[in-house]
């Protein structure tokens, strides 16, 4: 496997894809998805372009596959975004041309289930970054949030070094898009506890790779986009983070003690995991059922960890995944953990 390396960054004034390889959710929720339309050009000097499938729920895992092909293969589009996730991203992998899109190699944005496809491009050779789609990010009520902001746009136009920092404010409560009322403020937040860690008397600096549990374990299962020789993850940083859907504890558990016994777990002497989304519609926790789920699901990582990979250094409440702010995570590209220093540096 190729050692991933950067493709060639935007610059304002340029067109950037943005597609639905997941779900076509845009057509559904128009409001949040015209939001980050309207910011890509005015705040980030953009030029979005659509494809055939990115309004369109239902579209078939070729047509997917084909609305990728053409924003990767076309020489106008400088960056490729996702909308949003969805949970069937899988289905589109086998029916992606590998050497297209590692010979025209573009920056990628998107989290969630397109872990599908950033484990796919990190299999190519080629870095993407786990953040920032268009509904949820940058279609953000009342105003991106800054922390969000400042760190796509560094990933999107910058090459170097960003310091990540812990978030003083958080959110995961999630309002209704269907609701025009829901446009008209920012979220409300709660305060941030920081991060914490384990193992933090070393410095870990190495590629990254991972993305949302939940999808990670589906690849796995179906044996896509992951390494044939998976010493290729040797040194490497591992990120987690876990979904709306709210996998409890023991689901949580039992994944990675399964990447333990495959032996995955011990390859990454440096793990990330995401501050835990604890609400959803489904299940509206009050502040107590939420501190406790996030607390449980903290125990598990733990457990695992104890039992498949000891010493590595962890980190956890970093704020890259289903909640707001989002840091955004260059995915096969470095973090540097610093752990005596309780400093996170990635490399745009």
């Amino acid at each position: 496997m190729p050692t991933p390396s950067y493709p060639p960054k935007p610059s304002p004034g340029d067109r950037i894809a943005v597609v639905s390889p997941s779900s076509g959710l845009p057509g559904l929720f128009p409001r949040p998805y015209e939001l980050g339309l309207a910011r890509l050009r005015e705040e980030f000097g953009l030029e979005p372009v659509e494809y055939p499938a990115t309004r369109r729920m239902g579209a078939t895992p070729q047509e997917r596959a084909d609305d990728l092909h053409a924003a990767f293969a076309d020489p106008e589009v400088k960056a490729v975004v996702a909308s949003i996730g969805g949970d069937d991203q899988i289905t589109v992998l086998p029916l992606l041309d590998r050497e297209l899109l590692r010979s025209c190699p573009k920056p990628f944005f998107g989290w969630s289930d397109n872990t599908n496809l950033l484990a796919f491009l990190y299999d190519c050779g080629v870095v993407g970054y786990h953040g920032g789609s268009v509904m949820c990010e940058l279609g953000r009520p009342g105003a991106m949030h800054p922390m969000t902001a400042e760190s796509l746009r560094a990933a999107l136009f910058t090459s170097g070094p960003y310091e990540l920092r812990p978030a003083e404010r958080w959110n995961d409560v999630d309002r209704d898009w269907a609701d025009p009322a829901t446009f008209e403020s920012e979220p409300r937040s709660r305060p941030g506890g920081g991060w914490s860690w384990i193992n933090a008397d070393r410095v870990v600096e190495g590629r990254s790779w991972g993305g949302n549990l939940e999808i990670l374990s589906w690849l796995l299962m179906a044996d896509r986009a992951i390494a044939r020789d998976e010493s290729a993850y040797d040194g490497g940083v591992l990120i987690l983070e876990t979904s709306e859907e709210l996998p409890g504890a023991t689901e949580v558990f039992r994944i990675l003690r399964c990447m333990g016994e495959r032996g995955l777990l011990r390859r990454f002497p440096a793990l990330l995991t995401a501050r835990a989304k604890s609400w959803s519609f489904e299940r509206p926790n009050n502040p107590q059922q939420a501190a406790r789920y996030a607390a449980d699901q903290r125990a598990a990582v733990e457990r695992a960890l104890r039992a498949y990979a000891p010493d590595t250094m962890a980190v956890f409440d970093v704020d890259f995944g289903h909640t707001d702010p989002q840091l955004v995570i260059p995915y096969g590209g470095t973090v540097r953990v610093d752990g005596p220093a309780r400093r996170i540096t990635v490399t745009y």
